[in-house]
């Protein structure tokens, strides 16, 4: 099975990193953006029986060491 876990920052929080890319954007010419942020995927294969197994394994990943659960939320797709 695999894992798609989509990390973002949480509404309200400022994004230095998409605030410089729409800047830079922005710079080369695509003035019609009207809002940019950035997110981060990780993929992740597991060999267990179920879904449910493997859900719980990735909550206790993102809990563990791939989330900050202070300015970032994430979601989970079990492929």
């Amino acid at each position: 099975m695999r894992a798609r876990i989509t990390v973002r920052l949480k509404k309200g929080l400022l994004n230095p990193e998409a605030k410089t890319i729409q800047r830079s954007l922005e710079l080369l010419g695509y003035k019609n953006i009207s809002g940019f942020d950035t997110e981060r995927v990780f993929l992740i294969d597991l060999d267990v029986e179920s879904a449910e197994k493997a859900r719980r394994e990735v909550e206790e990943m993102c809990r563990r060491i791939l989330v900050n659960p202070v300015i970032e939320e994430y979601t989970i797709h079990i492929e």
